[in-house]
């Protein structure tokens, strides 16, 4: 191929470790220059092998596990849209028994089985009565396009397919010698298979020094090739070092092999994992044996791929009618807890047959919305095998057309270009062919980008689809948009209670000795404002600094400015997006400026008839009702009050636009104008007034202000009024 495109890529090969990659590389039939317009953080290699256009992608160095794989491959679907299968090729933990005598060197290929799609998550589920552990969910199995090749290929077995991998391995060590030290076969002699009861002694560096009195007898192998097994491969977030851990579960399930990151890829992509077997999934060493077991597995995949024809990777085969689709940005959240009333609401909303076709979550930001409809569109891919799901981020009109283009391809629309995306994709959905559908926009914050149209860029409203088979969800802070775009039918998601709040804390943390002190775990959860995301951020720090909570809870409280840079820190979550816009952005002017005014003040209690009043009554309610509908705020009566991190964040927006010394002073003045005398009469106003006074005149940018401006009679007065 002269030059290649991302579109031309068609199967990804995905590797956790280097020397997984490695082996990849020699099962290439060739390799291909990097593809133009490759914007995304991972890392990649390019080539072919049987006409298939393979993109190799790596997994973050030392990050492994389930979420770390899901991000990788959520941004490998944005960057080559034409995908249509993955294969997870690698090492694993094989697990030996009387029907399986596996092998160090031997390969292990998920399958699907009655209750599985191949590939189950072990450590993911609820605890039940009597002390079990039961699973939720059920992770896809892969097309069948696949399946029947693989079935094929499973039939060569007698004909001697393990052979055909044993040539593959040693051609690939003829032709590249630089690998053969640390790729080939090591001696059966070192292949120890120890009783689970043994457990390997750390001060030694081998198992050559081991009891061999405590090795399992096992027949020897009439043939030195790797054997296949087909079955089910489980995958979590942490390596199975115990192995009677590994034989309790795998007697449970039917388990051949433990991995840590199938599950991941599972519901972002349909995938076959292939796994080399390289130890035991107990304490023995067998670390020789990785860059062997790593080549028998790439050898496999090869194979695979040598039976399937390259036009069967043609969107218009594998993505016929009928099939349900998932096309979800983000990762299932492993932590995810409460949220139970919200989330049956919804499924009860969702499930009605002649129910609104339109739903909002709303809520402020950071409260959760994202996390419970992704928890919401999981469930319905677990219950409802007919209904396919979609997701779009509405952070920026760029990201809604490529979402819009993804979804176009994964239905198998040809020839579609980015300007017509939006448009074919709402017919598609439109129309009896699409069948059950459920289509997700998250983020839906842009009144502009949804309602107002312009010679350039029609409203996005203009291309919601309209099906009885077919669902929408949004979720958004705007709650007057919500109200146009998915009218009284609103999910509001509140603020969390303290025993919900510190469930997620006890889950983001994962360190009990961290939590003993209840006390302070509630204080720092009380000046958390119980919110979700600055819970994970708070445990984020905690962890990557090794700092105890009380630690935390004291730069919290020591001043404004380390709440502000703590609660802004950046951590890795992939279920949040980078280029999330600041919501202030959007507010209209009136609005914008109450904001900021009740930024330099007490953010309780705070009387609208301190308010300034340079609007006319329409405009004061509508900016009032725009603060109300983000959560900014939450009008009583005539007090209005001020979510404590919202407070915060503005002071913060406002020093950062080098405006917040302006505010000071306009708020100062104000105060001048309304606070009333000491006369007996004003008693009331007094008491509701003198709380924001005096956090006004106690506020550093006041103090600097009233040191530059000595004797400016309006600062002065008021200074002086709240004093007496």
């Amino acid at each position: 191929m002269a030059s290649t495109a991302v579109d031309d890529y068609t199967v990804a090969w995905i590797c956790a470790l280097p020397l997984e990659a490695t082996a990849a590389r020699t099962m290439l039939d060739k390799i291909h220059p990097r593809p133009p317009r490759i914007a995304d953080p991972n890392a990649y290699d390019f080539g072919e092998l049987n006409g298939h256009c393979v993109v190799i992608g790596y997994l973050p160095n030392g990050i492994y596990g389930t979420v770390s794989a899901a991000s990788v491959v959520s941004r490998m679907r944005l960057t080559f849209p034409r995908l249509q299968f993955g294969l997870m090729v690698g090492i694993g933990g094989g697990v030996p028994s009387k029907s399986h005598d596996i092998r160090l060197g031997d390969v292990v290929v998920s399958k699907p089985g009655k209750k599985h799609g191949g590939v189950t998550q072990y450590d993911f589920g609820q605890a039940v009565q009597g002390g079990q552990f039961e699973q939720t969910g059920v992770l896809n199995q892969p097309p069948l396009a696949l399946l029947t090749h693989m079935s094929r290929l499973e039939s060569k077995h007698i004909s001697g397919a393990e052979d055909a991998i044993s040539e593959l391995v040693s051609s690939a060590l003829e032709r590249d010698i630089s690998i053969k030290e640390q790729f080939s076969a090591p001696g059966q002699h070192t292949d120890f298979l120890f009783h689970p009861a043994y457990q390997h002694d750390d001060k030694k560096q081998d198992c050559e020094s081991c009891d061999k009195e405590e090795l399992v007898s096992r027949q020897p192998r009439d043939t030195k090739a790797p054997f296949i097994h087909y079955g089910l491969i489980a995958s979590g977030n942490q390596v199975m070092k115990d192995s009677e851990t590994r034989d309790r579960l795998a007697q449970h399930y039917g388990i051949l092999c433990f991995e840590m990151e199938a599950a991941g890829l599972a519901n972002e992509l349909p995938t076959i994992v292939i796994r080399g077997i390289c130890d035991y999934c107990d304490s023995h060493k067998h670390k020789k044996w990785q860059g062997y077991a790593a080549l028998t597995a790439a050898a496999y995949a090869r194979l695979l791929l040598l039976t399937i024809p390259a036009c069967l990777t043609n969107a218009s085969v594998l993505k016929t009618e009928g099939v349900r689709h998932w096309l979800v940005s983000l990762p299932r959240n492993p932590r995810f807890v409460g949220r139970q009333d919200e989330i049956m609401k919804l499924e009860e909303l969702l499930a009605v047959q002649d129910g609104p076709r339109r739903v909002a979550i709303t809520g402020l930001g950071g409260v959760g919305k994202t996390q419970v409809a992704l928890e919401v569109a999981h469930r319905i891919r677990t219950q409802d095998k007919e209904c396919s799901v979609f997701w779009i981020p509405c952070t920026s009109h760029a990201m809604v057309e490529q979402a819009f283009l993804n979804i176009a391809q994964t239905l198998g629309l040809l020839d579609v270009k980015l300007a017509d995306a939006k448009e074919q994709v709402k017919l598609y959905l439109s129309s009896e062919r699409a069948e059950k559908w459920l289509l997700v926009f998250d983020n839906a914050d842009d009144t502009e980008m949804w309602l107002s149209a312009n010679d350039t860029t029609p409203a996005l409203e203009d291309f919601l689809p309209r099906n009885d088979q077919g669902l929408i969800l949004f979720t958004t802070r705007n709650q007057k948009l919500a109200m146009k775009l998915a009218p009284f039918n609103i999910v509001r998601i509140p603020d969390l209670d303290q025993e919900t709040a510190f469930q997620i804390l006890r889950k983001t943390l994962a360190n009990e000795n961290l939590l003993k002190d209840n006390i302070t775990a509630a204080t720092l959860l009380e000046h958390l404002a119980f919110l979700p995301l600055a819970i994970t951020q708070a445990s984020a720090y905690i962890i990557e600094n090794n700092i105890s909570l009380s630690d935390y809870l004291a730069l919290l409280q020591e001043q404004e400015q380390d709440a502000v840079e703590l609660l802004s820190e950046d951590f890795r979550d992939p279920g949040r997006y980078k280029d999330i816009q600041n919501p202030i952005q959007h507010l209209n002017r009136s609005a914008s400026d109450f904001l900021s005014f009740m930024a330099c003040i007490d953010p309780r209690n705070i009387p609208q008839s301190l308010l300034p009043f340079q609007t006319t009554k329409k405009q004061r309610l509508d900016a009032l009702g725009i603060l109300n509908a983000y959560s900014f705020t939450n009008s009583q009566g005539t007090e209005i009050n001020m979510h404590r991190l919202v407070h915060i964040a503005t002071r913060n927006w406002l020093r950062n636009n080098k405006i917040f010394g302006h505010w000071v002073q306009r708020v100062a003045d104000r105060m001048q104008d309304v606070f009333p005398d000491s006369h007996h009469t004003n008693r009331g106003l007094w008491r509701e007034y003198l709380p924001h006074a005096l956090a006004l005149v106690h506020d550093n940018e006041f103090i600097e202000q009233q040191a530059q401006h000595h004797g400016k009679p309006g600062i002065n007065l008021l200074e002086s009024g709240t004093m007496e």
